[in-house]
């Protein structure tokens, strides 16, 4: 069963729906012909927001920490996409050392770790977890939050090889988005897969690279189904050298936001749209929903008090917010038992493999619902994302949830591009042989 999705399943026509749904042999051709030519991530998930008269992606993890929320059905699919990767990525892979985020405490993260390690072990992998936590010194195990038992070792290197006690890993596999930055451990292994590459983490990686790189596969796109790029695509802008506790950069914040204001209106004069145009500013590195506030007039970003300005200027292990994005506002028009709610679409390499909603019933259309007192929605999607129905309405569940899938692969092949463009010249080579 699936929750009463209020607006999901009863929301107007879109002729955006229709052309994806129309447009399907094409659009997986164009895919297809797409992961010839470009490496993905090797799992990701993508936040979407569906307002109505437009859907696109707002955000793209490449640490995806949600496994747990994923309909069970759905794990075949996950095993499978995880086993079509592994014959490009290293066909020969027999071991995977799994490194997670330092969360021991956090008995939810632990049960995605769980339920992770379980689908890569169910594709034909001896896995196991290594810690970067120096709290770890010996194995250990931990509980997860319905009772599940995972055990954490401590990280062995040797040479340009990384691995644990009498384990040697042909891949390893980050979980741990590198907010903190990157331990020298995992730099410069030989003869290893290492993925997501370190240029993925948050120690380096922008938010304004990847929504760079989108609007060139967004363009595609658009040109493949004859459509504005604009249906799909948040306008964006950045500002750098931002420093919110001596104020230091308001101007530019200001500037960029009363341009992407006009810019927005001017898209809602041509659609007839009669909404109150928003922008988020985003800290351009960082996750977790930390350092987000949504504007709707320059002043605001003037007018910051102090406990905004202290909210903004620092993100997940303190990294100090110096960067900033900002984003075209798309509310979302998606409802579970009368609480917001908006879809995330999770992937393994080009595939896929389900889906959630994130509700939060203290928040508002408009707001980031990334924040404490969220919950999510495990069973939200009745059905994959992958098989649209041609004879049912183009917002009928299958083909409204296809179309979400969509988008969410085209975030990932921006990410894809993204990390092609970011790649130090070293991790831009062919990846190494598999041991």
């Amino acid at each position: 069963m699936v929750p009463h999705l209020t607006t999901a399943l009863t929301g107007p026509l879109l002729e955006l729906e229709q052309r994806i749904l129309d447009g399907a042999c094409a659009i997986e051709r164009w895919l297809r012909l797409w992961w010839q030519q470009h490496e993905p991530p090797f799992y990701s998930s993508v936040d979407l927001r569906n307002s109505g008269f437009k859907l696109a992606p707002v955000d793209t993890n490449l640490f995806p920490g949600g496994f747990n929320n994923l309909n069970p059905a759905f794990v075949p699919l996950a095993v499978q996409a995880v086993r079509s990767l592994l014959e490009r990525l290293c066909p020969n892979a027999k071991n995977l050392l799994l490194v997670p985020e330092s969360h021991t405490r956090n008995r939810w993260y632990l049960e995605n770790v769980a339920v992770l390690a379980t689908i890569l072990r169910q594709a034909g992998l001896e896995v196991r977890l290594g810690s970067l936590s120096p709290d770890v010194a010996a194995p250990t195990a931990l509980e997860t939050a319905t009772g599940k038992r995972v055990v954490v070792e401590p990280l062995r290197r040797s040479g340009a090889r990384l691995g644990l006690d009498g384990f040697d890993p042909c891949i390893v596999l980050l979980n741990n988005d590198l907010s903190a930055g990157v331990p020298d451990i995992l730099r410069g292994l030989e003869g290893q897969v290492l993925v997501p590459p370190l240029h993925a983490g948050w120690a380096s990686r922008l938010k304004s690279q990847h929504f760079a790189a989108y609007d060139d596969v967004a363009a595609e796109f658009a040109r493949l189904l004859d459509i504005d790029p604009w249906l799909v695509n948040p306008y964006h802008a950045q500002c750098g050298e931002i420093d919110f506790q001596t104020r230091a950069g308001e101007e530019c914040l200001a500037a960029n936001v009363a341009m992407l204001l006009e810019k927005i209106r001017a898209k809602y004069r041509e659609y007839r749209i009669g909404e109150t145009p928003f922008v988020a500013v985003k800290a351009d590195a960082g996750t977790y929903g930390m350092g987000v506030m949504m504007v709707r007039d320059p002043a605001e970003v003037r007018d910051l008090n102090r406990r905004q300005r202290n909210r903004m200027a620092v993100v997940k292990e303190g990294l100090v917010v110096s960067n900033v994005i900002l984003q075209e506002g798309v509310a979302t028009m998606e409802r579970i038992e009368d609480k917001v709610a908006e879809p995330v679409v999770y992937m393994v390499g080009p595939h896929v493999i389900g889906g959630f909603y994130r509700v939060h019933g203290a928040r508002g259309a408009e707001d980031n619902l990334n924040a404490p007192g969220m919950h999510f929605v495990p069973l939200a999607f009745e059905q994959s994302c992958t098989v649209p129905d041609p004879h049912a309405a183009c917002d009928a569940p299958p083909n409204r949830f296809y179309a979400y899938g969509v988008v969410a692969r085209l975030a990932a092949a921006g990410a894809a591009l993204e990390l092609e463009r970011t790649a130090p010249r070293a991790a831009a080579r062919v990846s190494p042989p598999c041991a």
